[in-house]
């Protein structure tokens, strides 16, 4: 038997053909309500691609100012490390300024001081011109108390006389404890020391009795040696020379006394003169100190400086008279032995000088 018949088929045609009918209209209305639910959806989408489009556009303008302001940053860091430079080489040009300035006013505070020191000189001099024909051949007059005058046996004779001054400490005063306290105080006041003031005076009266056809060197020594005129090392000047004696007297005015006493560079100093001097005047008031380079140690016996004086001593130029005006000093009972034995050997003069002397 066939259990299927021919209208059964069609039963089943029919069926499927409804359903693909319901489907269709199904899905049609399914279509319908998914656009009508997607549009609002899409509208929005829309809207957001649409403001998404504008804020990278933005985007794209801000990263471009950002780039065009990090530009700016650069070129502003450059000009302004520029400015600072530029700022820093004014401040420099500034300092120097005021240094050249200050450095004008005290060259005009010196001239002005060179030319008080002048015109009392000149004074000086014009007060000693009526008094020529006492003064005799001296180009320089030295004014002293009334008519008093000294007989010190110093002989101003030779052809190349040196002048040693001992500008030390030692020079501020006679006794030990006022040397300390002294050498404590400003430079004006070390200046205005009594002792000091006669070494300087001593050297003014030396240099007004020298013989004008001469020659003649003013060296001043401490630690170390060197002449008044600094231009001068190791060379004679003119007796003759107003100018020179008068401007050696003006800077051993300026001589602010201080340091140790090397004897031996003084006298080596003197060796390295050529010609070597024919007559050598030392001031000085006791041995030295040290020798050639300053001591370990700040005590020096007795003993040993008279060992230091000994070695200076062997430095002298041979055959030189050495003319000695020994200042007062505490505390140095050998120096006054040591420096007639030497005057006595070089066929010199030792003096000792008075407090009102010159």
């Amino acid at each position: 038997m066939n259990v299927f018949s021919l209208s059964f088929i069609d039963c089943i045609c029919c069926g499927l053909g409804a359903i693909i009918l319901l489907f269709v209209v199904v899905n049609a209305k399914s279509a319908a309500r998914k656009d009508a639910i997607t549009s609002d959806l899409r509208a929005e989408v829309n809207r957001l691609e649409t403001s998404l489009t504008q804020d990278q556009a933005d985007l794209a303008d801000a990263r471009n100012a950002l780039a065009e302001a990090e530009t700016q940053i650069t070129l502003t860091q450059g000009l302004s490390r520029q400015i600072l430079e530029t700022i820093k080489a004014k401040k420099i040009e500034l300092a120097d300024e005021d240094k050249d300035t200050l450095a004008v006013r005290e060259h005009a505070n010196k001239l002005k001081s060179d030319l008080k020191a002048i015109e009392e000189e000149m004074n000086r001099l014009k007060a000693g011109a009526k008094k020529r024909d006492a003064l005799g051949s001296r180009l320089r007059g030295f004014p002293g108390q009334g008519d008093r005058h000294y007989l010190t046996d110093l002989k101003m004779g030779g052809q190349r006389i040196l002048i040693l001054a001992d500008a030390s400490a030692s020079m501020l005063a006679e006794s030990i404890v006022d040397i300390i306290r002294r050498r404590n105080l400003s430079d004006r006041d070390k200046l205005k020391s009594a002792k000091w003031r006669q070494a300087v005076a001593t050297v003014d009266w030396l240099t007004a009795r020298l013989p004008p056809a001469s020659r003649f060197q003013v060296y001043i020594f401490n630690e170390t040696a060197r002449p008044l005129i600094e231009e001068s090392r190791d060379l004679w000047l003119d007796a003759g020379d107003a100018e020179s004696l008068n401007r050696a007297v003006a800077q051993m005015r300026q001589i602010v006394p201080g340091k140790g006493t090397s004897l031996l560079n003084a006298f080596r100093a003197a060796g390295n003169l050529k010609p070597p001097p024919d007559n050598i005047f030392l001031l000085t008031d006791g041995l030295p100190t040290m020798g050639a380079k300053k001591p370990w140690t700040q005590r020096v016996s007795s003993k040993k400086r008279r060992s230091l004086f000994n070695d200076a001593v062997a430095r002298l130029p041979a055959g030189v008279p050495v003319n000695i005006v020994l200042f007062p000093m505490e505390g140095d009972p050998l120096a006054a032995d040591a420096f007639w034995r030497l005057a006595k050997k070089s066929n010199g003069s030792f003096f000792s000088p008075s407090k009102d002397w010159p």
